[in-house]
């Protein structure tokens, strides 16, 4: 289990490049961008494809080559293999091979590395990975987070930036702190930090800003902070519904206070 670089080539391990070196073949996710990060450090190893879409097949011959003797590499496009990325089925069918042998190379990782920069707490923290594609789906499963006070992980692409950050707005609220780690180690590395709705501000800013690949870090819910927002959505949808539907109330609310729009309608219903 080698983990390879995220972007920047000098985070390879020592370790990594003699075991990619060494070993009789490499399992990749995509053999493409695995040979080029071979040919950088003049590596000539055979590659085998080994991905989500073959992973099955793939592993009952890597699995033979195993038990033949073979010593095997995996790799995954970047960083750490099974974060996010495939080689469970051959890991899990290796582990249960008494003949086998599962080494893990550490090195790179996505999440970890932008927690370790975002000022978050990280003493407890969940990795999501990537949410559900379709908006319904994705917003049912943060509503199961509102009350979670651990830090939250999540990886997003350029194609759906803009969208989580509108529900995660809609779920957690304007104020609820939050980091961006946009293209970690690569060139046009970036972080941003403070409010959900001041990086939300800032992707949309300019269209290159919701360009590359991202990890989205935010913060846990705390007891005191729960109560406090509360207090302060009652005396501001208070204020609105002298004005406003109860639907349109807590939809404005939800812009001014760190809780989420369904939690809010049902405040304004009970003022009502």
């Amino acid at each position: 289990m080698v983990a390879t670089p995220i972007g920047h080539m000098g985070d390879i391990s020592a370790r990594a490049l003699e075991v990619l070196q060494s070993v009789d073949c490499i399992a990749a996710e995509d053999t493409r961008r695995t040979l080029s990060l071979l040919r950088h450090f003049g590596i000539q190893t055979r590659c085998i494809a080994c991905h989500d879409h073959n992973e099955k097949n793939a592993a009952k011959g890597l699995i033979k080559l195993l038990s033949e003797g073979k010593n095997i590499a995996l790799v995954s496009d970047a960083g750490t293999p099974l974060i996010s990325d495939p080689g469970f089925i051959l890991v899990r069918d290796a582990i249960n091979r008494v003949d086998i042998h599962v080494v893990p190379i550490p090195g790179p990782c996505a999440a970890i590395a932008a927690l370790s920069a975002a000022g978050m707490p990280t003493r407890k923290f969940v990795f999501e990975g990537f949410l559900p594609a379709k908006q319904a789906e994705r917003q049912r499963y943060l509503s199961t987070f509102q009350q979670e006070r651990r830090t939250l992980v999540f990886y997003e692409s350029s194609h759906r930036i803009i969208a989580l950050f509108d529900d995660l707005l809609e779920q957690f609220g304007a104020q609820r702190r939050a980091a961006l780690a946009k293209e970690i180690t690569k060139l046009h590395e970036t972080f941003k930090v403070g409010e959900l709705q001041q990086i939300a501000d800032w992707l949309g800013e300019q269209e290159v800003h919701c360009k590359g690949e991202f990890v989205v870090i935010l913060e846990g819910a705390s007891q005191e902070s729960d109560d406090a927002d509360r207090i302060e959505a009652r005396r501001v949808l208070a204020a609105l519904l002298t004005e406003l539907s109860v639907k349109k109330a807590s939809k404005v609310a939800a812009q001014i206070v760190n809780l989420n729009k369904n939690e809010l309608y049902q405040l304004a219903l009970e003022l009502r």
